[in-house]
């Protein structure tokens, strides 16, 4: 199964949804295509559409599926990148009314230049994305947690 994420942002993405869509006709993608929706309505036979989920929901979704192909938002990428899932991330744009901004052009860049993600653009087509899904193997997440801690426990040791 394929898990597509929206997220919760009022604006639509119907751009993701109809490149999914193209690739379900040309016989790209066979398995099952489940959207978390979100704001963004969209009229298909070939995907189930949810709008919304709870987050218990949502980590069922993230655990069964084979791939997951999502917004630019941070916390549907790291959700995945934590339990190593194969994702591809579309970021939202502004001039497509998609966004307020461009903001996740950026987070996906960073993401994609660590080797956690694969990214997608609307200057790449998509089915060459897809393409790279096959040996694709994401950059095991590593938690800056610990790192974090001994930065704050030295500042405050010698302040």
């Amino acid at each position: 199964m394929i898990f597509v994420v929206l997220g919760t942002h009022e604006l639509p993405f119907k751009r993701l949804l109809e490149q999914i869509e193209e690739q379900i006709k040309a016989g790209r993608i066979s398995e099952e295509v489940i959207v978390q929706s979100g704001h963004t309505s969209f009229k298909t036979k070939s995907m189930k559409m949810i709008p919304f989920m709870s987050y218990k929901e949502m980590e069922e979704m993230y655990d069964k599926a084979s791939l997951i192909v999502t917004h630019g938002g941070t916390g549907s990428i790291t959700t995945g990148i934590k339990i190593g899932k194969k994702m591809i991330a579309a970021p939202r744009l502004k001039k497509y009314g998609e966004h307020n901004d461009d903001h996740q052009l950026e987070i996906v860049g960073q993401f994609y230049d660590s080797g956690h993600i694969l990214e997608w653009n609307d200057e790449q087509d998509f089915a060459d994305v897809l393409e790279q899904v096959k040996t694709f193997e994401p950059k095991p997440f590593q938690s800056g947690r610990v790192k974090i801690l001994s930065i704050l426990e030295e500042f405050i040791d010698q302040n």
